[in-house]
């Protein structure tokens, strides 16, 4: 079966749009990073890394405020820094991909090749010269950047469908609980700090240390905390759960089946349990998938970076500097483009539709 390509993920780099800002000084023949013997040109490298920028810009800047490029990131980084040497191990692991093409009999189709020349050209058409030129937007470089973006889930897809997909009730297994919660806050708006200090937490223990009394003699635990006014609320658990805390998971990890707790003290109140069940079928059978997604995201990435490793990576930091996220800003047009698996169908979709038909 033939592995469908996602272009459709670059529907809104056609239309990108650069707002203020000069136009650099860059050499966009320049080479940026040198990974083996491939060459990531400064155009590349450019027109990527505007695209990344315009997805924080159009989506981010109302959290990370005007200013978001010079704010920390992380301690002693920058967006702009951390941004940047995310996009060029995007670039680097992009190259690298591509030339591993061959190894699992990936390329692009005739199809695939047609919609990357015609997005490439709407780009070139939506765009003004000068803002084309501030985000090295020709239509060479644009084709370049969405071939390798395409080559790259296509990639993604062919080596993580080597995962291996077997994972078992006891690896996954979920366990599931219901619980009521003493608190020591009474929940009151006008309370103040220091009254919240004075609550009486050997009464609230009472109360929880009587509620788990009844508990263990009721046939449903829900109901009876509706009896006596309280609400029970459901969860599901493995021994690495933190919710509803971790000294109410690690109780509750040791009961069996139908079990009710004593009274667990934690620094926000009372808590007590009843375990309902050993194994949570569909919770269980969501940690399967979730187990299966994490080995595809393993394997992926392990892969890339046993690649890279194996190569030498040479960066032009006097090039790369020069693509500054603060002397231009770019943004997304509100310009919604249709879907890639809508405009052409691969060979899997089309084998699909006619074993339905």
């Amino acid at each position: 079966m033939k592995i469908k390509s996602g272009v459709c993920i670059l529907a809104g780099v056609m239309a990108m749009s650069a707002l203020g800002g000069c136009a650099s000084s860059l050499d966009e023949n320049a080479v940026v990073v040198t990974v083996g013997d491939q060459e990531i040109t400064a155009d590349v490298a450019n027109f990527y890394a505007r695209y990344v920028q315009a997805q924080y810009e159009t989506y981010y800047a109302g959290y990370l405020g005007e200013d978001m490029w010079n704010s920390e990131a992380e301690e002693g980084l920058s967006y702009e820094e951390s941004v940047k040497s995310d996009v060029l191990k995007q670039l680097e692991t992009m190259v690298v991909l591509e030339d591993h093409m061959k190894d699992y009999e990936v390329a692009l189709t005739d199809a695939e090749k047609e919609v990357i020349k015609d997005q490439a050209k709407k780009f070139d058409e939506d765009n003004a010269l000068e803002n084309k030129e501030k985000v090295s937007g020709s239509v060479d470089t644009v084709e370049r950047v969405m071939t390798l973006m395409a080559i790259q889930e296509k990639m993604m897809t062919a080596i993580q469908a080597g995962v291996d997909t077997e994972v078992s009730d006891e690896e996954a297994a979920q366990k599931s609980m219901q619980y009521v919660l003493f608190s020591y806050e009474s929940g009151a708006e006008e309370e103040t700090a220091a009254e919240e200090e004075t609550v009486d937490k050997e009464s609230v223990k009472a109360q929880a240390e009587a509620f788990a009394e009844g508990a263990k003699a009721a046939e449903d635990f829900a109901a009876y905390a509706t009896e006596n006014g309280m609400e029970a609320s459901t969860v599901t658990f493995d021994a690495e759960t933190a919710n509803p805390s971790a000294e109410v998971v690690e109780a509750a990890d040791k009961l069996g089946e139908g079990e009710v707790s004593g009274v667990i003290e934690t620094e926000t109140g009372c808590y007590v349990l009843k375990v309902t069940s050993l194994l949570d079928r569909e919770a269980t059978d969501n940690k399967k998938q979730s187990i299966i997604e994490q080995r595809k995201s393993d394997l992926y990435t392990e892969t890339c970076e046993g690649w890279l490793e194996d190569l030498e990576i040479d960066v032009k930091e006097s090039v790369w500097k020069k693509v500054d996220f603060n002397q231009i800003s770019v943004i997304m047009k509100n310009d919604e483009t249709a879907d890639y698996a809508n405009e052409i169908q691969t060979d899997d979709v089309a084998e699909t539709q006619e074993e339905t038909e």
